[in-house]
């Protein structure tokens, strides 16, 4: 008898204790979507509305006598965009520029960030600074910084110029998007790897940079996005054209909005093509970071 009640209070039991953590989850996914509420909306409005428009001007149809005919639509910039070699050009040059900054960026990132991580006290703190300094000045005024500098070397106007002044804009993220994570990483780890017959290099490549990826990875799509469309160094110091100078011409002097707009779009998906891509070569040396 005693059993078979302690039979029936358990089934009792376990509807009830299912239904409260059915009702535990719902309650913690709301309260998550009301978290969440202000950043989806922050995105809405900062970055999804915003592409929508650009994308419908894109297929707008041209005006001889203003911007865009509303209302409208027409593939005719895209067909602009394909079939221009001076295009073409524009983005071969800059996506040129993006990978030869994000290969400089991530390796000087990678040996500042573990010269920091390895230094200690003073020099710590002074090494951080250096870091951080180049952030607290405008960008406008870093990139004319380098005007007397470029000039004696016979660098000002040449893509070197324009690959250094670059370099100097986004390696401070570089460095500190590799260190947040080589921050975390145990020393004592590389100790064992040198004690196992490690050396020195091998023991950085095989031990730290595989831990120290998803920085790496951080570092070099912030570094090859911020420089395929970079603006200020390549029109300060150089007569070359990047795809972003050259959609500012389009859309402030030839007032073509949908070919600007077409560009822009056909830019962006390139460029997440090649992010993707950057994800997936660099995953497979170590670390695990997805796309979210």
């Amino acid at each position: 008898m005693t059993e078979t009640l302690s039979t029936s209070t358990s089934m009792l039991q376990n509807p009830i204790s299912a239904a409260r953590s059915r009702l535990a989850a719902q309650s913690g996914s709301r309260r998550a979507l009301l978290l969440m509420a202000p950043l989806i909306a922050f995105e809405l409005l900062i970055f999804v509305i915003p592409f929508a428009i650009l994308l419908r001007i894109s297929f707008a149809a041209p005006s001889s006598d203003g911007v865009y005919v509303n209302g409208t639509w027409s593939l005719e910039a895209y067909r602009q965009v394909f079939a221009s070699d001076l295009i073409w050009s524009v983005i071969g040059y800059s996506f040129r520029l993006g990978l030869i900054v994000t290969v400089l960026s991530v390796m000087i990132g990678l040996f500042y960030a573990y010269a920091i991580w390895r230094s200690s006290g003073l020099m710590k703190s002074l090494l951080l600074f250096s870091v951080v300094l180049p952030l607290l000045t405008t960008l406008v005024i870093r990139t004319y910084a380098f005007d007397p500098l470029l000039q004696p070397a016979g660098l000002l106007y040449s893509t070197t110029g324009v690959v250094i002044a670059q370099l100097y804009i986004v390696l401070p993220y570089a460095v500190l998007a590799i260190y947040s994570v080589m921050a975390t990483t145990d020393w004592h780890v590389v100790e064992a790897a040198r004690d196992l017959g490690a050396s020195r290099p091998r023991s950085v490549l095989e031990v730290v940079v595989p831990q120290v990826m998803p920085g790496i990875i951080v570092a070099a799509v912030v570094s090859f996005a911020w420089s395929v469309g970079a603006y200020a160094a390549p029109e300060l110091l150089s007569n070359n054209i990047t795809f972003a100078i050259y959609v500012e011409s389009l859309m402030l002097g030839d007032m073509s909005y949908p070919t600007a707009a077409a560009l822009s779009a056909v830019m962006l998906g390139l460029m997440s093509i090649c992010i993707a891509v950057i994800f997936g070569v660099l995953n497979r040396f170590g670390g695990e970071f997805e796309l979210a």
